[in-house]
């Protein structure tokens, strides 16, 4: 059986084994009165079909003889029995094994032709009524357009993912549509990047419109660039890099910006006399915050009595004194029903956030706490004794038509609260806050929480910068570091930093500690050693629960790479006893610290007695079991337990150690942070700032004192465009869109 350039003719008997992400199948097949093992990218073909398989014998070292398919054909059922072995396998809507037999009693060999060209004649079977007989009818013939489409778009190199995404957006003329123009691939509804969609066009047998190419480069440059947060760019910024892109010239790039424009397919606003460009979702993102922030200060929440008796009251029972800005903030919280609360740590923040709490409490409002990650929300449940969720779980995220996130919780099915309140609003993006406004209920109040000198959201926009820079809501910044805070100098030191001075670096008995080391190769060596040996025997910290690595890079020696590498290897060793699952260059195995990089919403999870989906980007836990035999990793995130198919495993990255961008939102018992190698990019202040905060008891500074004091000087944060201040203060709130509603 070692010949090559084989053609077989079989019949499929049943899938051993599919992976949905690149279609590559294990299948039983029956050939010349025996069962053999064929397998490759057999995405489309189900259980009692004929194939013409093409390919060679191989002998795979595990299971033994299997064919290996280069290229195959399908082939219609063509007599009963192969018909029934098709229909019973549950391919089609609506048709299960007992029917399967009833239809094909029936019709005999002429099943499918019936099913295809007369299905109301379905209806002459006892139990399949004239509805269910065109039901079926639509699924047999959605199922073999479908597949026929797939079949076509893989030879062009699409996995089977992007095929079924392809056929959703565009239907049955998909193969019509992809074939005239590729780049329709690039939309969000597919995703396929600008570069795949290139690699497609050239292998059309027919050229492609060359303006198609145009138009996709164009778009993808804006898109690109939501990834470094702008929600748009200024125009003049476009034409050069798209010619360079597109190997045209400037001057037809711009006409190519007018087109998109005048087909609405991109957005033009000015901005403080500047021509900015959007791509239209991000567009009324955030002009609908601003349109909605407008309607709430027209309808306030209603007023009650005075307060300031009330908040007497509460410094008596909880034996406290408010400061007065806590005060003002706790009157605004009741009385104007929006606020925007800001401070560093130390400044009180949770102390006026309980203040606030209490009196609405008072007042029987029905209140929900949330913030935008499971970390996050697990910490503000810690310091107010009440349950936060993450504003995904908040707002019961689920994918809709094409498979495009959306919110259960929405205007036609408001939040049931009389008031929200958002923990580290610095890390939401403008998507996910038009999404919570969008689920507030008219006249529900909102407080918004959060430090205006963190970072800025991973996602694009400026949120909480834009709106305090726009001063149209309240704003009460807390200042004043209270002198049982003033005792921790990682407190001290975060406010010195913030505010342009350098670090106490050479305290030897506070929480703050600075090790020098001048060059990368020992500064990542005394990271581990601190990490795996000396931290874990001097203060009994667990390095996988207490400790955390932040790095300002991913890259060099001491980026969250290489140390990952190392501190797995040492922590966490190959062993006969821990299995692992390798992907994306990367091996798992029982045991390791992990993140979650993007947001997943099918991700299956487990708490107590309760089940749910959802796994967000920044979610650190730990790998408790791989299955080979069932293709699932298993990973404990804080209370809940979430379950991984194999192809969702790449969506993890070791956390021994994450960069300080994903670290955003979270506090860790001791913080390590390498200072030394660090790219000029991300030399700047509130990176080092942000690194601080996240740092509960114990904070270590290993590396260069000379580059620690060049990241304070710099104060140039990353620019962002954005333009929610500008709908904020813009006095004509009319769009350049035709208004579309909260569909984004």
């Amino acid at each position: 059986m070692e010949e090559t350039g084989t053609i077989i003719n079989g019949v499929v008997e049943g899938i051993i084994y599919r992976n949905p992400e690149n279609g590559y199948s294990v299948l039983d097949v029956s050939w010349e009165g025996k069962l053999i093992t064929a397998v490759g990218l057999l995405s489309v073909v189900e259980p009692g079909e004929q194939l013409v398989l093409r390919g060679e014998w191989v002998n795979h070292p595990t299971f033994g003889s299997q064919f290996k398919v280069e290229s195959f054909e399908r082939k219609l059922p063509k007599n009963a029995a192969d018909m029934l072995r098709y229909l019973s396998g549950g391919t089609i809507k609506g048709i299960g094994p007992a029917t399967a037999q009833k239809i094909v009693d029936r019709f005999g060999d002429k099943t499918f032709e019936i099913m295809e060209t007369q299905p109301e004649r379905l209806s002459e079977i006892r139990g399949i009524s004239a509805e269910k007989a065109d039901e079926i009818g639509k699924a047999f013939r959605k199922q073999f357009a479908v597949r026929e489409i797939m079949i076509y778009l893989e030879k062009y190199g699409m996995t089977p993912a992007e095929c079924l995404s392809t056929y959703k957006a565009f239907g049955p003329g998909s193969v019509e549509r992809v074939t005239e123009n590729p780049y329709c691939l690039c939309t969000a509804r597919i995703g396929i990047s600008f570069t795949r969609a290139d690699e497609i066009a050239q292998r059309m047998t027919a050229a492609v419109n060359p303006v198609y190419r145009a138009r996709a480069g164009v778009i993808h440059i804006i898109s690109h660039n939501l990834q470094n947060g702008h929600t748009c760019l200024p125009r003049e910024k476009i034409p050069a890099p798209a010619a360079e892109l597109l190997g045209m010239d400037e001057t037809a790039v711009q006409q190519i910006i007018d087109d998109l424009i005048e087909d609405k397919e991109l957005v033009q606003e000015d901005i403080d006399a500047r021509a900015f460009l959007f791509l239209p979702y991000m567009y009324l993102a955030e002009k609908n915050i601003a349109d909605r922030i407008r309607v709430m200060l027209r309808f306030p929440p209603q007023k009650g009595r005075p307060v300031e008796s009330d908040i007497d009251e509460i410094e008596q029972a909880q034996g406290i004194e408010f400061e007065d800005k806590q005060r003002e903030a706790i009157l605004t919280a009741v009385k104007q029903g929006l606020l925007v609360l800001t401070g560093g740590p130390g400044t009180g923040k949770t102390t006026t956030l309980n203040g606030i709490l209490a009196l609405y409490e008072k007042r029987k409002l029905r209140v929900l706490l949330a913030a935008p990650t499971g970390r996050a929300a697990k910490r503000m449940s810690e310091v107010t004794g009440r349950e936060a969720k993450t504003l995904h779980r908040l707002l019961e995220v689920q994918f809709g038509e094409n498979d495009r996130q959306s919110f259960a919780r929405n205007a036609e099915h408001p939040l049931e609260a009389d008031a929200v309140i958002v923990d580290e609003l610095s890390m939401v993006d403008v998507q996910l806050f038009w999404g919570l406004l969008d689920a507030l209920p008219l006249g529900c109040r909102l407080i918004m929480v959060g430090d205006a000198d963190q970072l800025p959201p991973v996602g694009a926009g400026n949120v909480l910068h834009d709106i305090i820079e726009s001063h149209l809501l309240p704003v009460v910044a807390l200042t004043q570091v209270f002198r049982q805070a003033m005792e921790s100098l990682i407190v001290t030191n975060a406010h010195r930093i913030v505010g342009g001075e350098y670090p106490v670096l050479d305290a030897k008995d506070k929480d703050f500690f600075f090790l020098q080391r001048e060059n990368v190769h020992s500064a990542a060596s005394t990271l581990v050693d601190l990490y795996t040996n000396r931290l874990p025997k001097a203060y009994g910290y667990d390095p996988l629960e207490d400790l955390q690595i932040i790095c300002p890079s991913r890259k060099g020696e001491c980026g969250t790479v290489s140390l990952n590498r190392a501190l797995q290897q040492l922590l966490n060793p190959p062993s006969p006893d821990k299995d692992e699952v390798q992907a994306a260059g990367r091996v798992f195995r029982v045991g390791d610290k992990v993140m979650q990089t993007k947001n997943n919403y099918d991700i299956l999870w487990v708490k107590g007695g309760q089940s749910g989906e959802g796994v967000f980007n920044g979610d650190i836990g730990t790998v408790l079991a791989v299955n080979p035999t069932a293709n699932l990793v298993k990973v404990r995130f804080d209370d809940k337990t979430a379950l991984y198919p194999f192809e969702n495993v790449k969506e993890l990255e070791h956390a021994y150690a994450v960069t300080v961008h994903k670290s955003q939102g979270c506090e860790f018992e001791a913080v390590l942070m390498p200072a030394v190698g660090v790219v000029p990019q991300l030399c700047y202040r509130n990176l080092l700032y942000t690194a601080v905060t996240r740092a509960k008891t114990r904070m270590i500074l290993v590396g260069s004192r000379a580059l620690i004091e060049q990241m304070v000087d710099n104060d140039k944060k990353t620019r962002r465009y954005s333009a929610l201040c500008h709908f904020l203060t813009k006095k004509d709130t009319g769009s350049v869109l035709d208004k579309q509603g909260s569909s984004l």
